[in-house]
């Protein structure tokens, strides 16, 4: 329960089509609700193919809030592709968090080396540039055959100010209500982030 002293929240979502960006915030969205905190999630797709841009603003602790983050506003940006994430940059607030999980899907001008990919770097050094703290994932950090978005969402929950906001076993307990027959192996990959610092 919220004792209606929660401070407003703001996640900003991006990644690709098929890694589960949408099911990210719609996950924190019900989490926070089941505390009574008030959640406006506003998602947007690009190609509905695998592949295609996602990306999603998830608001917190508003009655009303309207559906696009400013600028230098997010208290956490959720990258879970890097050159989707060098775009939400922009995003992020002074001493905000920004997590990326590094899945390169490069487009086709990349791969026909008629342009070049972002490096980790560059993303790193852009994030410290706006203000804000770096958190790196590989895919080498999660074990093969679990789900990367609910690693990254218990990544989030242990190394952010969210996990002061929702209630950690409570978020769990929604991912098992979501994919019931996946239960196991999705708990698995919420405490391997649970568990994971950077």
């Amino acid at each position: 329960m919220n004792d209606g002293t929660a401070q407003p929240f703001d996640i900003y979502l991006v990644g690709v089509g098929g890694q589960g960006v949408l099911t990210i915030g719609e996950i924190l969205s019900q989490a926070a609700l089941a505390q009574e905190i008030p959640a406006n999630f506003y998602p947007t797709k690009g190609m509905a193919q695998r592949g295609g841009f996602v990306k999603a603003q998830l608001r917190l602790g508003r009655e009303a809030a309207g559906a696009n983050i400013p600028e230098r506003s997010a208290d956490l940006v959720i990258a879970m592709e890097r050159s989707e994430g060098l775009k939400a940059v922009r995003f992020i607030k002074l001493g905000g968090d920004f997590i990326v999980w590094d899945h390169v899907w490069a487009p086709t001008a990349v791969m026909m080396e008629q342009a070049p990919y972002p490096t980790l770097e560059h993303l790193s050094e852009q994030v410290h540039s706006a203000g804000g703290r770096f958190h790196d994932l590989h895919p080498h950090d999660l074990p093969k055959g679990l789900s990367e978005n609910i690693f990254v969402l218990g990544v989030a929950l242990n190394n952010t100010a969210l996990g002061r906001l929702l209630q950690p076993d409570l978020v769990r307990a929604k991912v098992e209500e979501r994919w019931p027959e996946a239960a196991a192996k999705n708990a698995e990959a919420f405490r391997l982030g649970l568990g994971f610092y950077r």
